[in-house]
């Protein structure tokens, strides 16, 4: 267990470059970026790997400047009551506009085509009718009035989907997860594929955007792809474990998959036939990492500042509007009476409870409570020690 109070001023570190858009977020009475802290309040980062730092006791929050947090040790920062934060959404833009430059670019077999034109370097005055002979072999296709089937409609795919049907497409999607605002922003004219395998017989281009889980690590396979339609191109712009990559280059080899984009390239890959290899650039515009720091920074200012918790991956997210009252902020087991003890131990120094969240997680909780009464500052301490001394109390701190 551990407790910790705010102090006025509050330090940030980066463990990569954070856009300085994103850095500007905090305001410099109230905060200070010092990236050689040995005990920051939060930490920024994109892919720096934290699965090997020391955490100091007064951290309270990380935030990954992207969507992934597998380079974040997540179920520590739980054990430990360090809310991690993501910014889901922020690059979607990004990703999208790389999900179709892709499928069109490949349907064309524009990127075999390029590269063997730069082949015909030093032939002179015969490069425009070599350039006529060869073009045979990049013949292509269009894309419209094909079929992309759509795995995933989250920030991403949804974007993907819609802009689809705006290319004369015809979209499949499936997502038995999808969220509320998601489906608000889903095209009505998007089909809905009632299950998996109904998106991946009726599809002629695939694009999957789902989570690295046990449940969809290797989802594409041998088995998947005899459901699916010959010279189906499939998109891979989540994670790369995804795709068994012994069955699908079997695919490929025997037609059954005419490209395979992915995002993720190593060894395997590029030995390949037709892949398309891209060098991780999902994300990498100057907008999308602006948007990312930006993100981060506000979820991490608003939370050491207020408690509140927006796009935790590990913490509940609880918001109750900040009106300057003393706030109680614990993080906790999600067991019976907890939210009873803490009140108990409020009232016990003859406070009234003006206002109170408390949302679950799994078996944690995270409960808020601001205070009606005036709060010296001589009896934080003891409060707050109080509220410590409860089973099953993580972390406290009151602001």
């Amino acid at each position: 267990m551990s407790t910790m109070i705010l102090e006025k001023v509050k330090t940030i570190q980066t463990l990569n470059a954070i856009a300085e858009s994103g850095l500007n977020i905090f305001n410099k009475d109230n905060f200070t970026i010092d990236n050689d802290s040995a005990n920051p309040d939060a930490i920024l980062v994109r892919s720096f790997n934290m699965h090997t730092i020391e955490f100091g006791n007064n951290l309270k929050a990380i935030a990954r400047a992207g969507a992934g947090v597998n380079n974040i040790p997540v179920d520590q920062c739980t054990e430990e009551g360090i809310v991690v934060f993501n910014t889901p959404g922020a690059n979607a833009n990004a990703v999208k506009e790389l999900i179709l430059t892709t499928l069109m670019a490949s349907s064309r077999n524009l990127f075999a085509g390029l590269a063997w034109t730069k082949t015909l370097e030093g032939e002179g005055e015969q490069i425009p009718k070599l350039v006529e002979a060869g073009k045979k072999q990049f013949v292509g296709k269009e894309i419209k009035g094909k079929t992309l089937g759509v795995i995933g409609l989250g920030a991403i795919g949804m974007l993907v989907a819609n802009d689809a049907l705006d290319l004369d497409m015809d979209v499949i999607g499936f997502d038995p997860f999808i969220s509320v605002d998601a489906a608000w922003n889903l095209s009505r004219n998007v089909q809905r594929a009632v299950t998996i395998e109904e998106l991946f017989a009726n599809s002629d281009y695939i694009t999957v955007h789902v989570p690295l889980t046990d449940e969809t690590r290797g989802m594409f396979n041998q088995e998947t792809f005899s459901i699916m339609k010959p010279d189906v191109h499939i998109l891979n712009f989540s994670r790369g474990e995804l795709v068994d990559e012994k069955d699908m280059k079997s695919a490929l080899e025997s037609g059954k998959v005419g490209k395979y984009i992915t995002d993720f390239p190593n060894e395997n890959v590029l030995k390949m036939k037709n892949t398309v290899p891209i060098p991780h650039l999902g994300a990498s515009t100057k907008e999308s990492e602006e948007n990312c720091a930006i993100m981060a920074a506000n979820q991490v200012k608003e939370f050491l500042e207020t408690g509140n918790i927006k796009n935790s991956v590990n913490f509940p997210n609880a918001s109750l509007p900040y009106t300057g009252k003393r706030r109680v902020a614990a993080f906790h087991e999600n067991v019976p009476n907890m939210v009873g003890q803490i009140t108990l131990a409020i009232s016990s120094y003859n406070f009234n409870i003006a206002d109170m969240v408390n949302r679950s997680r799994g078996e944690y909780a995270y409960t808020m409570i601001d205070i009606e009464n005036n709060v010296n500052d001589d009896i934080i301490p003891s409060l707050e020690e109080k509220i410590k001394q409860i089973e099953g109390i993580v972390t406290t701190r009151i602001i």
